[in-house]
């Protein structure tokens, strides 16, 4: 049973044992980004070199135009559509899981090398298979991308452990990591034959083209799997961002939580580099413009994956139709846009 507590300051939302608060400020910023995120897919849908008015994407979604915009708008537009959504929203959530755990705004996925070993994976099974991850090979590709972020992720978390886990610590030695990764994800990419490689270069770039709904499935799968673990977890994020003392003392054991949470965290990004390629800055950006929108001082799951979700497919709006000579790689225009937000970042840290 379902139970809404429409509470003065929060609103409440019971699901027999389970339960969920948000402040209402963060709910009408969820809705918010919920109505950005469809006025955006609509236009997504419409805008291309066979434009479709939003009168008619939405008479095609509700069953009622059965003309040849049916075929492009279903078959051939609203895959790369869907899946902008889900990868922005399993990146927005990725990265509020790692910036809780590090504690720092810097820790996202990006930063601290998880997106590059997630990459590895992928390229390593990508040269076993020489499939460009369609089909079965997406599959086998993800598994990849799993099995590199988790190595990856365990690796840095291990060089980082000194008497208990600092944040700044897995950062710098993230970055570490992760400039590695790099060195070699170019190396294996040289020794690919030239279609594959080809294929990987763009793919390293962080694109949506070319994604059809064999990937919105398991995608969609995935991240359903990946929610209903977090669900389960209850809110002990925010109980361990009290540090481990305090976490300890309320009955929550710190490290297994941090593991549980860092398998999922990295999970999400297997699927987004698996699916598209490593796209950077999503993961970094979104947490934070999320809190800033809720005023939520704590972990902020929900709006993340809205906040996710906006950002990538609004960048994909950008990186297809802003030039029409050419169409950019996603990851092109989120990495610029990034780099901007992580200036101003660092700018508004030094000056703290």
């Amino acid at each position: 049973m379902t139970v809404i507590d429409f509470g003065k300051r929060q609103c409440v939302v019971r699901v027999g044992s389970a339960s969920a608060r948000m402040s209402w400020r963060a709910v009408i910023a969820v809705v918010a980004l919920l109505v950005g995120a469809f006025v955006a897919a609509v236009l997504a849908i419409g805008i291309g070199k066979y434009p479709i008015t939003p009168v008619d994407v939405l008479r095609v979604l509700v069953g009622t135009n059965t003309t040849f915009d049916r075929v492009v708008v279903l078959e051939w537009r609203m895959p790369r559509m869907l899946m902008a959504l889900l990868i922005g929203a399993a990146l927005g959530v990725s990265g509020a899981i790692f910036q809780a755990l590090t504690r720092n705004p810097l820790g996202s996925p990006d930063i601290i090398g998880v997106n590059a070993g997630a990459y590895t994976g992928a390229l390593v099974a990508l040269a076993g298979l020489g499939t460009g991850g369609q089909h079965g090979g997406y599959y086998a590709v993800a598994g990849g991308a799993l099995v590199g972020g988790l190595i990856t992720a365990a690796a840095v978390y291990a060089l980082s452990y000194r008497n208990g886990l600092a944040g700044y610590r897995l950062i710098v030695v993230g970055i570490g990591v992760g400039a590695v990764l790099s060195s070699v994800n170019q190396w294996i990419v040289i020794k690919l034959d030239h279609h594959t490689a080809v294929t990987a270069s763009v793919w390293q770039q962080g694109t949506l083209n070319g994604l059809t709904w064999s990937q919105v499935v398991p995608m969609t799968v995935c991240l359903a799997v990946v929610t209903v673990a977090l669900l389960a977890m209850g809110p002990q994020l925010p109980v361990l961002q009290m540090g481990d003392d305090a976490a300890g003392g309320l009955g929550v054991n710190p490290e297994r939580v941090r593991l549980s949470y860092l398998v999922a965290g990295v999970a999400l990004v297997a699927l987004a580099c698996a699916a598209a390629g490593p796209i950077s800055f999503v993961a970094l950006a979104a947490p934070q413009l999320a809190r800033r929108l809720t005023a939520s001082p704590g972990v902020a799951l929900v709006p993340a994956a809205a906040m996710g979700a906006v950002l990538l497919l609004a960048s994909d709006l950008v990186a297809q139709h802003l030039f029409t000579a050419n169409e950019l790689p996603v990851g092109a225009v989120t990495v610029s846009l990034g780099g901007i937000y992580l200036v101003y970042l660092l700018v508004t840290q030094a000056r703290r």
